[in-house]
């Protein structure tokens, strides 16, 4: 069973019931589910956790889906937190964790929001489901889709990795590349999405995504003893992941199973595209569109995010920070973790070390901090992207 109760939003308090598919409140703000805590604190516990099945339903009593049987799994979840013994030494720190989320099943993060978003777009009666995408999304809508037997639709920049694209037609989506960037993708789904009867699922225009990506907060006080780190480093896009492990830090808290501490989080964003380190830097509460954005992260490259001001206030109640890296940085990280642990960061996570080297010498990240960076795809997926700077050097 699941405690949500209703859906709410987070700028106007607007209320909505459950059980309607629904995309940003009419004052243009992404939608969070809220649950009962207190009744779920009373029939959940940390022990009922153990000898479930080691994906993100474990979790199912605050997720939104209220029937089992519209469940659309493909085993995502429970992907191993790795003690990065050698990188920590390297760099000084007593210790480092790396949450990969390469091993989800299409390789990305992605899998956990589109698995409960497909989910309950079933449970609700949805037979045709559109998303923008700068490149994991789109592949991990199509697996599930495919799965659910619902009809797929994906727009792609048309210079998003090969992988990507392949991989999306493969599960048997609709894939139209697009001479722009992921806004346009997603303008054209808003113009068109009436007319064609699709469901929106864009990050964070409908309430379902975020529950799925906050189970990574649930799954790093679970796999580190009901503990939080000092500090999180997390890639920031769109900034779902970011958003639901702050609800999900909140929620444990109400359900008894963490205390008040919380990490200071990090939001890590390129150098060619970082609207949401500029508001950070200049104290605003918006982030402004940033001009003729361009990286190699293809999922940094989101010049606009309609839960900007949600980003910002989770940096700033975690007494957290922004900064941007370069694409530089990121491409050198790639193989000096893979020599130092055996992975293989996609570059929006080599994101995050390259920003760790930084806030070490600065002081922000102590040698005694407990810190945990996210491995957010495989670089499997970027291939091209990797070769193609190589050659370029």
């Amino acid at each position: 069973m699941t405690f949500a109760k209703e859906i709410v939003c987070p700028r106007c308090d607007n209320h909505f019931p459950l059980g309607q598919l629904l995309n940003l409140c009419a004052c243009g703000s992404p939608l969070l589910v809220r649950y009962d805590l207190k009744k779920a604190a009373t029939a959940l516990s940390r022990a009922a956790l153990q000898g479930r099945a080691p994906t993100l339903w474990r979790y199912r009593e605050v997720l939104p889906l209220n029937d089992n049987a519209n469940r659309v799994s493909l085993g995502e979840g429970f992907t191993p937190l790795l003690e990065a013994k050698t990188l920590a030494r390297e760099l000084g720190l007593q210790r480092l964790w790396i949450k990969d989320e390469a091993q989800n099943p299409t390789g990305s993060f992605k899998d956990r929001g589109l698995s409960v978003a497909i989910s309950l777009a079933k449970e609700l009666g949805v037979t045709k489901a559109a998303i923008p995408s700068a490149g994991n999304a789109g592949g991990s809508l199509a697996a599930y889709a495919a799965r659910a037997g619902i009809e797929a639709h994906v727009f792609m920049p048309k210079d998003t990795p090969a992988a990507n694209q392949i991989e999306a037609q493969q599960y048997g989506a609709h894939l139209t590349l697009v001479d722009g960037l992921i806004n346009d993708c997603g303008r054209i789904i808003a113009e068109r999405k009436a007319a064609e009867g699709w469901f929106d699922v864009s990050t964070l225009k409908e309430p379902y995504r975020v529950e799925g990506k906050k189970t990574m907060g649930y799954e790093i006080a679970e796999q580190l003893n009901w503990t939080l780190p000092d500090v999180i480093i997390y890639p920031t896009g769109g900034g779902t992941g970011l958003i639901g492990m702050w609800k999900a830090f909140q929620e444990m808290e109400e359900l008894g199973w963490i205390g008040s501490k919380r990490p200071r989080m990090v939001s890590v964003q390129a150098a060619g595209c970082a609207p949401i380190v500029k508001a950070f830097i200049e104290g605003k509460e918006t982030a402004e569109p940033w001009p003729q954005a361009k990286t190699v992260a293809s999922g940094l490259r989101v010049p606009q995010a309609v839960a900007d001001f949600l980003m910002l206030r989770a940096l700033r109640e975690s007494n957290g920070t922004a900064l941007s890296v370069s694409d530089d940085e990121m491409l050198a990280e790639i193989p000096r973790v893979g020599r130092a642990e055996g992975i293989f960061f996609c570059p929006e996570g080599a994101a995050c070390v390259a920003a760790l080297r930084r806030l070490i010498p600065q002081g922000w990240v102590k040698p005694s901090d407990e810190v945990l960076i996210f491995n957010t795809a495989s670089g499997l997926k970027y291939l091209d992207v990797i070769r193609d700077n190589l050659v370029n050097k």
